[in-house]
């Protein structure tokens, strides 16, 4: 079907291109009975303003790129949602990519999104993330961009995150206060910052109960499997340890509930001989059973931030004002069910 141009429905109506350009706008300086000529031709019509054109005149192209390590994780998708609403106050549309936990698909993903002209950017690093040229080539391309939950503290940009090793350690701290002296810890992998940072808190608030820490009960889960992770790993940790381990607190949801799988399969019970705690409080952890224990992330409200920030720099950048990069740290909270 061909594209109908402001200078067709002008000829027709024996406008000006610039009259007709305004009419649709609604500009004051142009009469009611104009404006009502255009618009009824421009339907007629079916007129579709060139989004290209006005983003080359406005020098903006009204959209940002979010990149996530993968889809299926509820935290994530929470954030998504509070990205959508900031963007769609502001008529911003948003281009989402999903990194797979790969570093080299992350690298193509940010130059997909340079290419495309977006006008900012907001990314949680894969779990493979190490080299950082990818995020600095954003930065000198001046583009906005705004690392939120996974980040690399050396790239000089906005951050919103929580606080994962206060988390883990209030987390960590209830089980002992319950008794459990032999805590088992499933952690991701040794990259990621959050993962360094729920590990260092457990260790912590192991050391500061007087309960020495043991790296046999740390179990690395890497295989980008997590419940399959959770489920192998709960069957070797009592192998190794039979019943001298007492809880488990999992650097995710999904790693805790493979556990409780496997914890119910062979008829464990769960939490009169082995406690679980989760991070991330997924739906699934208040519907299985028993329900899971888990830390919330607020990840609606990390998104919500992370867009907030990006579209102020973005609008800052714009007007030639100074971008003042920010650090947020959102709160979490123990949310307490039957499996601890």
């Amino acid at each position: 079907m061909k594209t109908t141009t402001l200078k067709e429905i002008a000829e027709q109506l024996g406008l000006s291109v610039t009259t007709v350009s305004k009419a649709l706008k609604d500009y004051p300086d142009v009469s009611k009975k104009t404006k009502e000529l255009v618009k009824n031709l421009a339907d007629k019509l079916n007129y579709v303003p060139n989004s290209f054109a006005v983003s080359l005149r406005m020098k903006e192209s009204k959209t940002i790129g979010i990149i996530i390590p993968t889809m299926v994780h509820y935290f994530f998708s929470k954030v998504i949602e509070g990205v959508l609403k900031e963007a769609e106050k502001k008529n911003y549309m948003i281009i989402l990519l999903q990194s797979n936990e790969s570093y080299e698909l992350e690298k193509k993903q940010v130059d997909l999104l340079i290419n495309k002209g977006v006008d900012g950017i907001l990314i949680s690093l894969s779990n493979k993330t190490k080299d950082l040229e990818h995020l600095k080539k954003i930065i000198k391309r001046g583009i906005p961009l705004v690392l939120f939950d996974k980040i690399a503290k050396t790239i000089n940009c906005s951050k919103v995150l929580i606080d994962d090793r206060k988390a883990a350690y209030e987390a960590v701290s209830f089980l002992i206060q319950k008794g459990h002296k032999r805590i088992a810890h499933f952690r991701g992998d040794l990259n990621p910052q959050n993962s360094i940072d729920r590990f260092l808190g457990y260790k912590k608030a192991l050391i500061d109960h007087n309960i020495e820490f043991d790296s046999s009960l740390v179990y690395i889960c890497n295989n980008n499997d997590d419940f399959n992770d959770g489920f192998n790993n709960a069957e070797k940790l009592i192998k190794d340890h039979g019943k001298n381990v007492d809880a488990i607190f999992a650097v995710n949801d999904l790693l805790a509930i493979g556990a409780i799988n496997y914890f119910n399969k062979k008829k464990i019970k769960v939490p009169e001989r082995i406690a679980l705690f989760g991070f991330s409080n997924w739906f699934m952890s208040s519907v299985i059973t028993p329900s899971l224990s888990s830390i919330e992330q607020h990840g609606f409200k990390m998104g919500e931030k992370s867009a907030q920030i990006l579209l102020n720099e973005i609008y800052c950048k714009q007007k030639g004002i100074k971008i003042e990069h920010q650090k947020i740290i959102i709160d979490t909270e123990l949310v307490l069910r039957n499996s601890c």
